[in-house]
């Protein structure tokens, strides 16, 4: 009996790898219109190829492995920079700490700064308290009201001719109805701390109780603060005596006039008590 012929197998027709490749074209034009339509960021993208440069030696050619086409370079070339990505993942969190570091500065720096605007601000509403009160009590032509560059206090300047003679650390009589006015002001602050302070121009004092001006000026400044101690009643314990001597001028020395202003009993009213 005749074997039967085993039909032939069909052969698989390519039609289809036209149409595949059509589509693969029309993908590509597609992608392309789609990327000539988007904007690209030289910066950034000039930032990536740098990080990836310092940290994968891929691009170990630098501009001739990207500028000119050379995408593989030598061989070793294209392995990665093992040693240098673990000492950079090492190093990122001492990185981290740092910038942590950086942040708890920063806003100790905010905080300084708030605080420094509030104390301002109180400093100020007490200039205004204090120099309200001299107006009403009509002695605000007879002595000084200001603040200092750092807003910490408050300060009442007296002219030193007004309270005391030459070489004297003895309160004059016609100065006391001021020096009680003022420390009337004083009382409604005597929880604050408040300095005073007495000044003396730089003329050496000749003969007299006191052997320099240091001792003239440490005098009348306690006197004052004897006065509102024994007179007005103010706390002691808030109160600070200081002889400035000739060392801290508002005027100059050279004129009569500017030794005048130098000669004075400065009180400086703290903001914070």
């Amino acid at each position: 009996m005749a074997r039967e012929k085993k039909e032939e197998e069909s052969s698989i027709s390519g039609d289809w790898i036209n149409t595949f490749a059509d589509l693969m074209n029309l993908l590509l034009c597609f992608f392309v219109l789609l990327f000539s339509m988007s904007t690209v960021d030289a910066d950034k993208y000039e930032e990536l190829v740098t990080s990836l440069s310092e940290s994968i030696d891929i691009f170990d050619g630098g501009g001739k492995a990207v500028g000119e086409g050379a995408f593989v370079a030598s061989g070793t070339s294209q392995k990665i920079s093992m040693e240098q990505y673990f000492n950079e993942f090492e190093n990122s969190g001492q990185n981290v700490e740092s910038q942590d570091e950086s942040s708890e500065v920063t806003d100790e720096e905010k905080y300084q700064k708030r605080m420094a605007d509030e104390l301002k601000k109180r400093t100020e509403e007490l200039y205004e308290e204090i120099s309200d009160k001299a107006a009403a009590k009509k002695i605000q032509d007879m002595i000084n009201v200001n603040m200092d560059e750092q807003y910490q206090y408050v300060q009442i300047s007296l002219n030193g001719a007004i309270l005391f003679d030459s070489g004297s650390d003895q309160i004059k009589k016609s100065a006391l109805p001021i020096l009680s006015k003022v420390g009337d002001i004083l009382k409604i602050y005597d929880s604050h701390m408040i300095k005073i302070e007495g000044h003396t121009d730089n003329i050496p004092i000749s003969g007299g109780k006191f052997a320099n001006n240091m001792w003239l000026s440490t005098a009348r400044a306690t006197q004052v603060f004897e006065y509102f101690v024994n007179k007005k009643d103010l706390s002691p314990e808030t109160l600070e005596t200081t002889g400035r001597s000739e060392y801290e001028p508002v005027a100059s020395n050279k004129t009569e006039k500017g030794r005048a202003k130098n000669r004075r009993v400065e009180i400086k009213i703290y903001t914070d008590k």
